[in-house]
């Protein structure tokens, strides 16, 4: 089901609520440089705003450029990472430095296929970096866009677990034509489903176009598609993998293993934790049985 809206009216209502609604965000400002969009897109996947500011400030402080990361060793990514979440991301970012450092002249390249040969980088990063960094005109679908167009456009209350060639068509279909326009867009669809158009509460009475919104129309149905994965977390890998982090974060000498040990009485899922961190990168073994973050870039 669709509502017949024309991209016309979604981009008037939506780009005048943006520029009204928007948040004040330091990656957002005229001032803030390629990197430091680059470094929020990273931080801001699957992670809020009100944790990733605080952390961005500090990382934008310590390497304000690529080649300021680069300079410094993996570990110290992971361990300035924090209490982000999935900590891949650091070694990620890590990674795109160096590349960007030995490929690029210590600069972030400005073309979404340059953006995408970088390691560890997406196709939302590198879409999203080109778009808001650099003003290409290309299509930015992140979780929050797809769904508010599964709403707006189709009438389901969610997108599709994983995005679909439908669904990734009609976000192209509604990229505006002018560039510096279509990077607007981008930004503003992004925030509605932030604020707005959220997963478990969305405010439709405060919607710009909940007139417009096929869902909503169609008396909001419940969602049917294959069953939303939880987020478990109290007893789970990703909450042990986290603590072995921590403790190895929080000390700036190599971790014996007995100081891990402790953290975990369940030796087979502690064991597991550690060596699952060791193939990431994310933990570097040494000799007599101890443990530190990773210290050299071929770690990454």
């Amino acid at each position: 089901m669709n509502t017949g809206a024309s991209p016309e009216q979604l981009h008037h209502r939506v780009l005048d609520w943006y520029a009204v609604a928007a948040r004040d965000l330091p990656w957002r400002r005229p001032d803030c440089t390629p990197w430091g969009i680059f470094v929020s897109e990273v931080m801001l996947q699957q992670t809020p705003v009100v944790r990733v500011e605080p952390v961005w400030r500090e990382w934008m402080s310590r390497w304000p450029t690529p080649a300021d990361l680069a300079a410094d060793s993996p570990g110290e990514a992971v361990r300035a990472w924090g209490r982000l979440g999935y900590p891949r991301r650091a070694l990620r970012l890590h990674a795109a430095a160096v590349a960007m450092t030995d490929r690029h002249a210590g600069t972030v390249p400005a073309t979404e296929a340059e953006l995408l040969a970088l390691p560890g980088v997406g196709t939302y990063t590198a879409a999203a970096v080109a778009t808001f960094a650099f003003g290409e005109r290309t299509t930015v679908v992140d979780t929050n866009v797809r769904r508010v167009l599964a709403r707006v456009v189709t009438g389901q209350e969610y997108a599709a677990p994983s995005p679909t060639r439908a669904e990734l068509t009609v976000a192209a279909d509604l990229v505006p034509a002018d560039a510096a326009t279509a990077r607007t867009w981008s930004v503003a669809l992004m925030e509605l489903g932030a604020l707005v158009c959220s997963a478990r509460s969305p405010r439709c009475s405060a919607c710009p176009v909940a007139d417009l919104c096929a869902w909503q129309v169609a008396g909001r149905p419940a969602y049917r598609g294959p069953a939303r994965k939880g987020q478990a977390w109290e007893g789970t890998d990703r909450q042990l993998r986290g603590a072995l982090l921590a403790a190895l974060r929080a000390s700036h000498t190599p971790v014996p293993r007995s100081a891990l040990e402790s953290l975990s009485d369940n030796e087979i899922q502690r064991e597991r934790c550690l060596d699952s961190l060791v193939a990431d990168g994310l933990v570097e073994p040494l000799a007599g049985g101890r443990y530190r973050l990773p210290a050299s870039r071929e770690a990454s």
